[in-house]
């Protein structure tokens, strides 16, 4: 993929990367990175990020109905989200939940799917130890999934699987996450063609034990303190 700023989409067999070119994007990126931010600052800043890329990755996503409404001085044609058909929103814990935490102010209508994922320190492989994913997803269901750092791609890689083996369609699947590496975009774009990646930034490398780089640490232990 050709990460970039962009908004239109190439093709649906492509998957994109969006970079939300936003002052206050790189501002948050920034208090992240610093590592005298503390706990509660570090959350703040995973949180607002979370805000901004929802609002980025959901503008085409949601429907509008038509209604009329009573204003103090007259009748007002509107239109509002239609709340019927909910957003499925899945947080990759632990860290997933933070970026998540102002979904509801910037989401009318979710549904929210837990999924947890460690990575083994020495194979960098994933595993499950919670998956409250549903048994099945529509074609036609929209998915959020958040993913705070992707970095060599196989914990999103392994949840993805789970999504689309339920059903979903990767060109209905966004993905928002803090920081991207190039080795994670890539292998996540090799394997679902039409996804859509919204990062706060893409990072140029990553070190031995599969860190991003420069990055921001362990999102998990700085967003809890453990």
């Amino acid at each position: 993929p050709k990460p970039g700023p962009g908004g239109n989409p190439l093709a649906s067999s492509q998957m994109l990367v969006i970079v939300p070119p936003h002052p206050l994007v790189q501002h948050w990126i920034a208090v992240a990175r610093n590592k005298y931010s503390p706990s509660a600052l570090f959350r703040n800043a995973l949180s607002e990020l979370g805000r901004i890329l929802i609002y980025e990755a959901v503008r085409e996503w949601l429907p509008i109905v038509e209604a009329q409404i009573e204003t103090p001085l007259a009748l007002a044609d509107v239109q509002i989200v239609d709340a019927e058909k909910p957003i499925k929103v899945v947080p990759i814990l632990r860290a997933g939940l933070v970026l998540l935490e102002n979904a509801q102010t910037v989401l009318p209508s979710s549904e929210t799917y837990h999924l947890g994922l460690v990575r083994d320190e020495k194979t960098l492989l994933p595993t499950e130890y919670l998956n409250k994913l549903p048994d099945s997803f529509s074609p036609d269901d929209k998915i959020l999934v958040a993913d705070p750092m992707l970095a060599t791609g196989g914990t999103l890689a392994h949840a993805l699987d789970l999504i689309v083996e339920r059903g979903a369609k990767p060109e209905n699947i966004r993905v928002i996450c803090a920081l991207a590496s190039p080795p994670g975009l890539s292998k996540i774009s090799d394997k679902f063609p039409g996804l859509r990646v919204y990062a706060g930034i893409i990072d140029p490398e990553l070190n031995d034990l599969g860190f991003i780089i420069p990055g921001v640490g362990d999102a998990g232990d700085r967003s809890f303190g453990t």
